[in-house]
C-alpha cells in the first residue's frame, strides 16, 4: 500500500500561445463539443435526415452551457463575481443551459426536440466523457483523500490545491490535529473515473442507437444512466455543498441526478411505443 507521499503527482496544464492562456479544460471542451456535432451529424445522415442543422443547435447548446454553468455556479457559491472568472464551470448547470438553448434553437428551425434529443444523447455521451479529461487537466474536481490508495494523486497546482487547508475549509475535510495545512493530500481521481464511467455510457447508448421505440427515447436512457453515474461519483467526490439535501447527507449534485435519474425512467416510458402522436427514429 502506498503512503501519502508515494502518490502520483498531477500538474496542471496550462500554456501561452502569444498573449493568449490555454488550459486543458478549454481544449477538452472544444474537443468535447466538436465530437459531438461529429457524432450527431452522423446519425442523423444514418437515419436518413439532413445533418444542416447540427451546427446550429451545437453552436447554441454551447453558449447555453457556458452560461448555465457560470449561473450554477455563482448561485451555489453565492458569489457573482465568479460570473466574470475563467473557472466555474458546473456540468447539470451547463447541461439545463444546454438544453434550453437547444430547445430554443430546434423551435426556431422548426424541428422535432425529441427527434433531435434521441440523436444528440449519443454525441452528448461521448462529449462528457471527452470533457471530463478537461477536470484532470487543470487538477479540477478531485475526489476526497486517499493517501493509502496505490491510484491516489496529488494536484499541487489544482484547482484548487489538495492541500490538506484548502479540503478542510472548502470541502469540510477533516485531519489529524497538527496536520500541515500547505502539506498536498492524495486523493482519489474521480476525474478519470468519470472519463471511463462516460465512455461506458457512450457504448451503450451507441449499441441502441438503432432502438424501434419512439424517437426521444434513448434520451430517456441517457438521462438514466447519466444519473447513476453522477450520483454513485458523488460519494467520493471532495465538496461540501449539501445545501438542499444536508438531512439526507446528500450533495446538491446527488439530489439533481436522482431527478434526473426519474425523468429518464418516465420518458422512457412514454415513449417507448411508436404511435402517431410519438413517431419513430426513421420518420420524417
Amino acid at each position: 500500500m502506498l503512503l501519502a507521499s508515494d502518490a502520483t503527482v498531477h500538474h496542471a496544464l496550462n500554456f501561452a500561445v502569444g498573449p493568449i492562456s490555454i488550459t486543458g479544460f478549454g481544449i477538452a471542451v472544444a474537443a468535447a463539443f466538436v465530437l459531438g456535432q461529429m457524432i450527431a451529424s452522423r446519425e442523423m445522415e444514418r437515419r436518413g435526415f439532413s445533418a444542416n442543422p447540427v451546427a446550429d443547435i451545437v453552436a447554441a447548446t454551447l453558449v447555453g452551457f457556458i452560461i448555465g454553468a457560470k449561473l450554477y455556479y455563482a448561485a451555489l457559491t453565492h458569489s457573482w463575481s465568479s460570473l466574470l472568472s475563467r473557472g466555474g464551470f458546473v456540468f447539470w448547470g451547463g447541461f439545463a443551459g444546454s438544453v434550453i438553448a437547444g430547445a430554443m434553437m430546434i423551435r426556431w428551425k422548426k424541428l422535432r426536440f425529441w427527434h433531435i434529443a434521441d440523436v444528440f444523447c449519443i454525441g452528448l455521451a461521448a462529449g462528457y466523457s471527452v470533457g471530463r479529461t478537461g477536470c484532470w487537466a487543470v487538477g479540477d474536481d478531485y475526489g476526497k483523500p486517499w493517501p493509502g490508495g496505490w491510484l491516489a494523486v496529488k494536484f499541487p497546482e489544482g484547482a484548487p490545491p489538495s492541500t490538506a487547508g484548502n479540503m478542510a475549509s472548502q470541502f469540510g475535510v477533516q485531519f489529524t490535529p497538527g496536520t500541515d495545512p500547505l502539506s498536498v493530500i492524495g486523493v482519489y481521481p474521480t476525474q478519470l473515473l468519470e472519463v471511463f464511467l462516460g465512455f461506458l455510457i457512450f457504448l451503450a447508448v451507441w449499441k441502441l442507437r438503432e432502438h424501434k421505440h419512439a424517437e426521444g427515447w434513448l434520451f430517456g436512457v441517457w438521462a438514466v444512466y447519466a444519473g447513476v453515474e453522477r450520483f454513485l461519483v458523488e460519494f467520493l467526490r471532495a465538496k461540501d455543498d449539501r445545501i438542499a439535501g444536508v438531512a439526507l447527507g446528500l450533495s446538491t449534485a446527488q439530489l439533481i441526478s436522482i431527478g434526473i435519474l426519474i425523468f429518464g425512467l418516465i420518458w422512457m416510458r412514454m415513449r417507448r411505443d411508436v404511435t402517431a402522436a410519438h413517431p419513430g427514429i426513421h420518420t420524417a
